[in-house]
């Protein structure tokens, strides 16, 4: 049996075609083109940490945001250690897109300008430092490893790169009191 389908017929399924194909590959470039955009946003006076729900506003030192597929806003941290406890737990790495640090080298330690964040995959970090941030240690982070060299040598603590703070290191920063949480 032959199909008879007219010319007309045939250009409008190519057509529609060629449109489903377009909408389709509009949505994964506007989908890509959104994570490279995806750039820190203020911390807002009622923001909680995703962690321990604590209001961010309430504490020095540095903050975290993680931007994770499918979602509009970042979550966002209290403190760095709270940041690398999210991010180390195993389910985190298939949904993380953009990370973002304050560099302590450019704003105050008790209050943190949310213009001074960073990308915390490149930062340096001061692990161990006498310095607190919200409810105790917390990694100090910078963008340069000299103002890092600077605050370990001022505050104590050990250079780590990013890829070097584990759950390990977190756990060693804490009182013996067991673990890398408030």
């Amino acid at each position: 049996m032959m199909w008879n389908i007219s010319s007309s017929q045939s250009a409008l399924r190519c057509s529609l075609a060629l449109l489903l194909l377009s909408i389709c590959s509009g949505c994964e470039q506007r989908a890509g083109s959104d994570a490279s955009q995806q750039l820190p946003v203020a911390f807002e006076a009622g923001d909680e940490c995703h962690v321990c729900g604590m209001i961010i506003a309430n504490f020095p030192g540095p903050r975290g945001q993680a931007w994770v597929s499918r979602r509009a806003q970042p979550l966002k941290f209290c403190s760095t250690r709270d940041l690398f406890a999210w991010l180390l737990q195993p389910e985190t790495a298939a949904i993380v897109e953009q990370i973002y640090v304050h560099d302590m080298a450019q704003t105050d330690w008790a209050h943190p300008e949310d213009t001074r964040l960073i990308d915390a995959r490149s930062a340096w970090y001061v692990v161990g430092s006498e310095r607190s941030g919200a409810m105790g240690p917390t990694p100090a982070s910078f963008a340069a490893r000299d103002a890092a060299r600077t605050f370990a040598e001022a505050y104590g603590g050990r250079l780590l790169r990013f890829d070097e703070v584990t759950l390990p290191v977190l756990e060693s920063m804490m009182p013996s009191s067991g673990g890398p949480h408030h």
